[in-house]
């Protein structure tokens, strides 16, 4: 495999799927070789412009097809745990867009045959990559600065089901077990310590969406270093998520793959990695596991932990 073209089939032509594809163009290597989405006119409109050959609607398809080595998964969560068994029976490599699922039971079945199956398995917890994450991941490694907390704002307005790009989604979104799961792997990755403690109050649950559109969340992890988790889908801007580290030595405020200090002055984190885009550089990491024979940063095992912390914060969430 170190040699060859990586040939990948991309389920999920959404904003997400997108995202990959963008990022895909600058890996050498690797070709974008089917796409699987659920509208076929659209998809097929996506595959002309990104040059890939093959478009279906069926994931079945894709991974009947013998020259596919690898599959990145962009689909509804509640599609995720059965797509990536689906993909490692076949016998292909994947990388499922978190959450890997939204169930502990269907993430630990996940593993469970990924251990087994001798393909690079991986989840895409991008935190871990964006060069902003990586600067202070580094920090701590390297014994400069230690975690006491980190304060962590998720906020949306989706009072409608709306996808990235504004458009109708024809699945439920979820603040627990897809936007808190970002927050609770970063922080037991960053503070290089597990999870013991969680907490988590909700807000009303919408008419008809099922869900809380307000979340609160508060960790400790085993060395003593806690987290505050504020998530919406009522915030009417501005969006995104926002961290904001507070160390032994430093305070530092993340933005995406934007970094700064305490005093608001932005901090250079271009030459961290080979690339500003935190979607490519968890496509990179996918690719280079495959090339070498390795276990990703961000493989289903290592991302575990996280799903049984929102399975602890579910139960409580339902008392």
């Amino acid at each position: 495999m170190s040699q060859t073209t990586i040939k990948v089939a991309l389920a999920g032509a959404g904003a997400f799927g997108i995202k990959h594809l963008d990022g895909i163009r600058n890996i050498e290597g690797v070709e974008v070789v089917s796409l699987v989405s659920r509208d076929i006119d659209k998809t097929r409109t996506v595959a002309d412009k990104y040059g890939i050959g093959h478009a279906t609607t069926e994931l079945d398809e894709a991974l009947s097809r013998p020259e596919v080595d690898a599959v990145i998964l962009c689909t509804p969560t509640q599609m995720h745990a059965s797509q990536a068994m689906a993909c490692l029976r076949a016998g292909k490599h994947v990388q499922v867009e978190i959450p890997m699922a939204d169930s502990l039971e269907d993430a630990e079945a996940l593993v469970a045959l990924a251990a087994g199956s001798g393909k690079v398995a991986m989840c895409g917890h991008t935190r871990r990559f964006n060069p902003s994450h990586q600067y202070v991941h580094g920090r701590v490694t390297r014994g400069e600065f230690n975690i006491q907390q980190m304060d962590v704002q998720t906020y949306f307005f989706r009072r409608t089901n709306m996808n990235a790009l504004g458009e109708p989604r024809s699945w439920t979104d979820h603040l627990l077990w897809h936007h808190a799961a970002h927050t609770v792997d970063l922080f037991a990755y960053q503070a290089g310590s597990p999870v013991v403690q969680a907490n988590a109050l909700q807000g009303p649950i919408h008419p008809e969406l099922g869900i809380a559109m307000d979340m609160s969340i508060q960790l400790k992890a085993e060395n003593g270093a806690i987290c505050t988790l504020s998530l919406s889908f009522n915030n009417d801007g501005p969006l995104g998520t926002f961290f904001r580290y507070i160390g032994d030595t430093a305070t530092y405020i993340a933005r995406y793959d934007d970094l700064f200090n305490g005093k608001e002055e932005a901090i250079d984190v271009s030459k961290v990695a080979v690339s500003m885009n935190g979607i490519e550089l968890q496509d990179r990491e996918f690719f280079a596991a495959i090339r070498e024979g390795r276990e990703p940063n961000a493989s289903v095992r290592q991302v575990l932990p996280c799903y049984r912390v929102l399975h602890q914060l579910e139960q409580q969430l339902r008392q």
